[in-house]
């Protein structure tokens, strides 16, 4: 009798009845992002390795350790399973020229994949919402994605502040973090004995996502770290302050976490992240934040977005 092939681990089949609450759930997001005005996009599960070597960052744990990458056995081509949603949003965009009218509103749900090591709440292949603002530059942009992540979490039975919280922060422009950097590498210098293989390693690539070491050993050095918040420019400070008094006007609770800096190295200004407590270790159910310098990175003109 042969062999009953059976699916990769960590990616999983979604079968009658359950396969109905994802659809329900489907149908929610879709009646949100028609209410806001955001159009349905949908761009290829596999796209060019360098795109998010030259996107997310060479140094961090998705290029690093967690895309699915391969070569094309006909052609040579390097390749990847998209690992996320915004760096191939923004190179279909620039592909396609398709911010010559103005700025646009766009989402997408689909699946994404990354190399972990699964466990619960956490697989190789994962499903995300993503949505994405382009062309515009103002702090009320910052709000409106939050304040829509906020309907969802109605529409979907939650309550904000029981069930999930918001965190924000502002991670500048890159003069600022190049000021921030220099201050974090200098302090992190004077204790370099109580850093670990991990954290030397990134001490001069990319110092920033130290600070989001889990290792308890390390969070009272990372307690005493210099804040980027701190160093923030007249302009940056007001773009902060403007989404805070935004989300204060619509009643939008948030705490400023001035650690919180994301896992990719394409976020500028505005960070944010939706947490619960009710998904143990895997507490982030939702985030994201400026991203105004990708478009060139890609090759594209400069778009806040």
């Amino acid at each position: 009798m042969a062999e009953i092939l059976k699916a990769i681990k960590g990616m999983n089949d979604i079968l009658p009845p359950e396969s109905a609450r994802w659809e329900w759930l489907e149908d929610v997001v879709r009646k949100l992002m028609r209410r806001y005005g955001y159009q349905n996009m949908r761009t290829p599960i596999v796209e060019p390795t360098a795109l998010f070597v030259r996107g997310l960052g060479e140094v961090t744990d998705i290029v690093e350790k967690e895309m699915y990458s391969f070569e094309d056995s006909l052609n040579g081509d390097k390749l990847t399973l998209r690992p996320e949603g915004t760096a191939g949003s923004v190179r279909a965009i620039n592909e396609h020229n398709f911010l010559y009218e103005g700025g646009k509103r766009l989402f997408y749900i689909g699946p994404m994949f990354r190399h972990e090591r699964p466990q619960k709440g956490r697989y190789r292949q994962f499903h995300q919402v993503g949505a994405e603002v382009l062309g515009f530059a103002g702090p009320d942009v910052d709000a409106e994605l939050i304040l829509m992540t906020a309907a969802l979490w109605r529409d979907l039975g939650l309550k904000i502040g029981a069930d999930v919280s918001l965190q924000i922060n502002s991670l500048g422009q890159p003069e600022e973090r190049k000021a921030h950097r220099e201050a974090l590498i200098k302090h992190l210098e004077a204790h370099a004995e109580l850093l670990d293989e991990e954290a030397k390693r990134r001490l001069h690539s990319n110092p920033l996502r130290i600070l989001d070491s889990k290792n308890p050993a390390l969070q009272s050095l990372i307690a005493g770290a210099p804040r980027l918040v701190d160093l923030l420019g007249n302009a940056t400070r007001a773009h902060f302050d403007g989404l805070q008094q935004l989300l204060t006007d619509h009643g939008i609770a948030f705490m400023v976490d001035p650690r919180l800096v994301r896992g990719l190295d394409y976020y500028n200004r505005t960070v944010f992240e939706w947490m619960t407590d009710r998904l143990g270790a895997q507490g982030t159910v939702g985030g994201g934040g400026r991203y105004d310098g990708l478009f060139a990175q890609l090759g594209g003109k400069p778009t806040p977005a």
